[in-house]
């Protein structure tokens, strides 16, 4: 993959990625509102579904698992200003094309990112 091909994705993906995030965040200002409006922070017996804690737990790692998402693309990005961009950090192979399609801030080639 050349690299304006390679931002271009990359701030495609980094694009969707902060669009998630501001929607996870709007979650938990919703559920901040609501559990506030709740009067109790004790949503643990609520017979009738899931709680308002459960849903904060799901959407503060939402949210963390995006921020992740966001700084490896912003490292993807900065490799291809290095011209290390598609380069496995580990062995220095080139990493397949079809592994950077999958996931376009791999650091690694599936080969050093398989667990040994």
């Amino acid at each position: 993959m050349d690299s304006q091909a390679a931002r271009t994705r990359l701030e495609y993906e980094r694009h969707d990625a902060q669009a998630r995030l501001i929607a996870a965040r709007a979650t938990l200002e919703r559920l901040r509102t609501e559990r506030a409006e709740a009067g109790t922070a004790d949503d643990e017996h609520d017979p009738d579904g899931s709680t308002l804690s459960a849903e904060w737990t799901m959407a503060v790692a939402q949210c963390r698992i995006v921020e992740d998402s966001i700084a490896q693309i912003g490292a993807a990005l900065a490799r291809v200003d290095a011209g290390s961009y598609g380069i496995c950090a580990s062995c220095g192979r080139p990493i397949p094309r079809v592994r950077l399609e999958a996931r376009p801030a791999a650091r690694t080639c599936a080969d050093c990112a398989a667990p040994q």
